[in-house]
């Protein structure tokens, strides 16, 4: 069996371990999640690597170097998953990097997995509470944040058997020098480029909004078109609008996710619509540019159809780049496979840690650009081939 046969045969154990029978569903601190952490250490101490656990329930896995080192290069991924998720989104980037752990030559550094414990943001409403915690961001306000049981975080971590007050022993230590993260990439690119892997050159930006028109239900029989202010119509046309600047502006996504009209009875104009946006672009200036036009373009279509908006900003991220460096030799590496190079659309643990150690990522083809979903895959060429690129990356990194 090839490694990559055997990293898929894991991913697809780990996915039967789930908190929901006959689906893949794992939250934070979940029995699922401690059950699956503990195979995944029962793994690793086949080969007698340090496994231990920080006070956000991450599980590190250390495979210590044979010299006297403090140097220590962070391999990554979460272990949490969406409600009825597939195997990969996540666990695959763990087990390539035990995979390496296992396989990789000796090396003048340590290598240190780490299964983050969340980062999809299920249980508690907000993301990365694993990789904030290398980074000292879980603040006492998200901490105190609720699941739906009225527990908060503090709550859940002190009931799973850690203690809080250990959660500064979870930050990134000096050595740590650098940090690689796999991950499928969650869309429809690579396939469609026909390429089995993608070297990531940032992450996104993200504005996300809500917006608000409000016109004047009335009926819908008696009322003449002329005559009318209709919410929905100044809504639907702002929909399009957003759909043509996206369609016209390279590397522009924008999304109207959610729509909502009011009183939404079939005989009834509607007389207010709350409507999603969100917007995203590798490069900050656009996005913000791409927000400013799209909100001047529904004060214009307020005007022409006689109802008033209003706008409230929900997110304003800003796009983080992958180190020049490291993607450098990660491209390097990759070269035998033809990788694409691109950013990524959607967040991840790597845009955490970025900010405070030198980061990367390397994507792998998801058929169909199917995630978040039961029929999530990958294939297994595809993971032989990450798993080879992996190899000469940390060869590459050893002779700097």
């Amino acid at each position: 069996m090839q490694v990559g046969e055997r990293i898929v045969a894991r991913c697809r154990e780990l996915a039967g371990i789930t908190d929901v029978e006959g689906e893949t569903t794992r939250t934070f601190l979940s029995p699922a999640m401690r059950r699956a952490n503990d195979q995944l250490a029962a793994w690793a101490t086949e080969k007698s690597f340090t496994t231990r656990y920080d006070a956000a329930g991450n599980l590190h896995i250390l495979r210590n170097a044979d010299i006297v080192t403090q140097k220590t290069f962070l391999l990554a991924s979460h272990l949490d998953t969406v409600p009825n998720a597939g195997a990969y989104d996540g666990p695959l980037g763990i087990l390539l990097g035990l995979a390496l752990l296992e396989e990789a030559p000796p090396l003048p550094f340590h290598l240190e997995l780490i299964a983050f414990s969340e980062e999809e943001g299920v249980r508690f409403g907000f993301p990365f509470i694993g990789s904030k915690a290398l980074t000292g961001e879980l603040t006492e306000e998200l901490l105190t944040r609720t699941d739906t049981h009225g527990i908060n975080v503090r709550e859940a971590i002190t009931a799973y058997g850690l203690n809080p007050g250990e959660l500064p022993e979870a930050i990134l230590h000096p050595g740590h020098f650098g940090y690689l993260e796999f991950h499928i990439e969650q869309g429809p690119v690579l396939e469609h480029e026909d390429r089995a892997l993608g070297i990531v050159t940032a992450i996104i930006g993200q504005s996300r909004l809500q917006l608000t028109f409000t016109g004047k239900a009335n009926h819908a029989g008696t009322t003449p078109m002329h005559l009318r202010h209709d919410a929905l119509t100044a809504a639907s046309e702002f929909v399009l609008a957003t759909e043509t600047l996206a369609r016209n502006t390279p590397g522009l996504v924008a999304t109207v996710g959610r729509l909502t009209p009011y009183p939404g009875a079939g005989n009834v104009i509607p007389g207010e619509v709350a409507l999603s946006l969100d917007v995203r672009h590798a490069d900050d200036s656009v996005r913000h540019a791409s927000v400013e036009a799209l909100l001047a373009t529904a004060n214009s279509i307020s005007v022409t159809r006689r109802v008033r908006i209003t706008h409230t900003f929900k997110l304003d991220q800003p796009a983080v780049p992958m180190d020049t460096s490291l993607t450098g030799l990660l491209a390097e590496a990759a070269a035998p496979t033809r990788p694409l190079t691109l950013a990524s659309g959607a967040g991840h643990d790597a845009m955490v840690l970025a900010p405070h150690l030198p980061a990367t990522m390397l994507f792998l083809r998801t058929p169909g650009g199917l995630s978040h979903h039961p029929d999530e895959t990958v294939l297994p060429s595809d993971v032989q081939l990450a798993f080879e690129t992996g190899l000469r990356f940390l060869e590459r990194i050893a002779n700097v």
